[in-house]
């Protein structure tokens, strides 16, 4: 049955909701009980009995407030501690944002208090992986919280731990703060719209043959430099990012997230060269961002346009899109 409460959930809220419904049950019924009125706000609310929402709203509450990360492992390698040091949870209700120099992230998230160890059900609405969904564990220690996650696309961990191409990240974070985030909103959705002003093919278009080029371009590259919309990423984060292109599709990943997943085309007539990005995953799968790219010895730099935005017309308008340096992995 699908959980149905409000996204800041309130126990006593629920108990007053349990009375007013007991004086409404006792006008048709004299041996109405209290316990009657609470299965019937637990039955709506998604729960099968009361005790199991009064569990689930304590959980959610004693979840809340800023936490700060004690270590982050993924796919089995360790961050340094300078790599965290600026990141943050922040938790109010079933809202959570994520604020770190790589980006930050917004959405909502469901918990399982029943399940053994506990589950986590976080869907992204803002960010780098809005529109996904990511599958986890947690243990709630006083101000100790341990999460093990499945970055998105990957199933759920079965146990806290991870391991060289697991897909899992394992958090350990400390609360600084159990007062509520204001800043946790959860983000905003998208109208459904939206993404129509996007430029769309068909994408048999970018079933392009092998190039000289795209040769060139096959294998993992590290991140030299990135940027978005003229914010730039920390440079201890970049040694966490890779690019992977096989053929014409390209995987970029920074610690562990991937930040696109996309078929590219690329048109050598014009300079700086032209490439088009078809959205595989993400915000807008099926969408196009226009871009462009050069060479610079063994470097290859790509400045992207968000979805729906015109090309770029050269690399002095680097204030808006993605723009990000690559160096080929020895």
């Amino acid at each position: 049955m699908a959980k149905t409460l409000p996204a800041r959930p309130n126990l006593e809220h629920l108990r007053g909701q349990a009375k007013t419904r007991l004086a409404a049950l006792k006008k048709r019924n004299a041996r109405a009980r209290l316990a009657d009125a609470q299965l019937a706000v637990a039955r709506e609310c998604g729960f099968a009995s009361w005790p199991a929402l009064a569990r689930h709203v304590e959980e959610v509450n004693a979840l809340q407030g800023e936490w700060l990360f004690a270590s982050l492992e993924v796919d089995g390698s360790a961050m340094p501690a300078a790599a965290i040091a600026q990141s943050r949870l922040l938790i109010d209700g079933d809202r959570f944002r994520t604020e770190s120099p790589e980006a930050t992230y917004d959405g909502v998230f469901t918990i399982d208090v029943d399940a053994t160890p506990a589950h986590i059900d976080i869907e992204f609405v803002e960010g780098p992986e809005a529109g996904n969904w990511s599958y986890g564990l947690y243990a709630l220690d006083g101000d100790r919280l341990t999460l093990c996650l499945g970055l998105a696309g990957s199933p759920r961990p079965g146990s806290f731990s991870t391991s060289a191409g697991s897909g899992h990240a394992l958090e350990r974070l400390h609360r600084a703060s159990a007062a509520r985030q204001p800043r946790a909103t959860g983000g905003t959705r998208q109208p459904a719209t939206s993404a129509a002003a996007a430029p769309r093919v068909d994408p048999a278009a970018f079933d392009v043959p092998m190039t000289p080029m795209l040769r060139r371009l096959e294998g993992e590259w590290s991140a030299v430099e990135l940027a978005m919309d003229g914010k730039p990423m920390p440079a201890e984060w970049l040694s966490f990012g890779s690019r992977t292109a096989a053929g014409n599709e390209v995987k970029v990943v920074f610690g562990g997230q991937t930040m696109v997943h996309a078929k590219v085309r690329i048109d050598e007539a014009v300079t700086p060269l032209a490439i088009d990005y078809l959205n595989l995953k993400g915000k807008q799968p099926g969408a196009v961002s226009l871009g462009i790219m050069e060479w610079s010895g063994d470097e290859v730099r790509y400045l992207i346009a968000a979805p729906g935005e015109p090309r770029p017309a050269g690399f002095d308008a680097a204030g808006k899109g993605t723009l990000s340096r690559w160096r080929r992995k020895a």
